[in-house]
């Protein structure tokens, strides 16, 4: 009778365990080399805006998350060979990459701005760019605008592995600038040691040909993950989550209009 009551007990405490217990967990790719939004803490553990959000969303459906770290420009093909379900790595939503994936909609949205050294005087004509070397991070958006919208005006485009090598060459003087997300160089260059002497010059770049509707999650097309995602995202907005995880990192409201 004992061993029966036991036994009872113990799928009763199984029958309680969180669902997610039971559930693959949720593979996510993120490249860690974008302060705030990912990087490695001296333990090598990844810390972050979209970290955190990512283990918010994952809490509030259920699951697991399983953080797989890759380069930027191999997470779509990541996703698609299915080595990882999801992107959550601050990837702009554009049409694009709407042609391979599909995006839930938006979790955060900034700018994207030019860094040169302070004073340098840059117009909205960009005439003052002719002759300019300018990093970008390769299979970024900012790649794409640059090439498309910098090179005719004379800039040369230097495409590198990673924003951290860029900000290694601004401060060194090889590189005249550099352009991405306006928060990322705020908070990983401009804030830092290596970005004294450095600031935001020009227009701030928002055309929705090359930057998108915001930064959302990719996931493969067709995959009902979006739609647990999206209502992921309303919940964590609504029940203050997702202001508590912005509050860490910004002083402003880093979701935009």
């Amino acid at each position: 009778m004992k061993k029966l009551v036991l036994l009872g007990a113990l799928a009763l405490s199984v029958l309680s365990l969180p669902t997610f217990a039971d559930e693959k967990p949720l593979k996510i790719g993120i490249e860690a080399a974008y302060p705030p939004f990912a990087s490695k803490a001296p333990d090598g553990s990844i810390v972050g805006f979209d970290y955190d959000i990512g283990n918010a969303l994952c809490e509030e459906m259920k699951v697991k998350c399983q953080w797989v770290e890759q380069e930027f420009d191999g997470l779509i093909p990541a996703l698609k060979v299915r080595k990882i379900d999801a992107i959550l790595s601050s990837m702009s939503i554009t049409e694009d990459r709407k042609k391979s994936v599909d995006f839930t909609n938006k979790y955060y949205n900034t700018p994207a701005r030019l860094v040169m050294k302070s004073g340098t005087q840059v117009g909205d004509s960009l005439a003052e760019l002719k002759g300019k070397n300018i990093g970008v991070q390769r299979g970024s958006i900012h790649e794409r605008f640059a090439r498309e919208v910098l090179a005719p005006k004379g800039v040369e485009v230097k495409p590198y592995g990673s924003q951290n090598e860029i900000y290694l060459d601004v401060a060194a003087g090889r590189l005249d600038g550099t352009v991405a997300d306006a928060t990322l160089l705020d908070d990983g260059f401009l804030k830092t040691d290596a970005g004294k002497g450095f600031a935001f010059v020009g227009p701030a770049f928002t055309d929705p040909a090359y930057f998108g509707d915001g930064i959302g999650i990719a996931v493969r097309k067709g995959d009902a993950l979006k739609d647990k995602i999206n209502n992921a995202i309303t919940a964590i907005r609504a029940n203050g989550k997702y202001k508590q995880i912005q509050d860490k990192y910004f002083a402003f409201d880093i979701y935009g209009q």
